[in-house]
């Protein structure tokens, strides 16, 4: 057994390591940027190639979860979540 998915910490299963990665295997491997590389400037970093090459940046995520985060950190994709949930809380009805 592998490492659970970095994004969604495995609420959404395990990490299908012998399936292709690619949309019709959403839970499948990829490796995912904790600070996205094409934000590197940002994050201090000379270069999106040094970005890309520090292991500390570096996660197992399924797939899906990774094209769900796109370009965004995780404090971004949560925050957004948060927003979400408020808008549509059946609470305030």
């Amino acid at each position: 057994m592998g490492a659970p998915c970095g994004i969604c910490n495995g609420r959404l299963g395990p990490i299908h390591y012998d399936e292709p990665s690619d949309y019709n295997h959403p839970l499948s491997l990829v490796i995912d940027e904790v600070l996205p590389i094409s934000r590197y400037a940002e994050f201090g970093y000379a270069s999106a190639r040094q970005a890309a090459e520090d292991w500390g940046n570096l996660q197992a995520a399924h797939y899906l979860c990774n094209a769900r985060k796109a370009d965004k950190t995780m404090r971004e994709m949560n925050t957004v979540a948060n927003k979400r949930k408020k808008e549509f809380c059946p609470s305030q009805w």
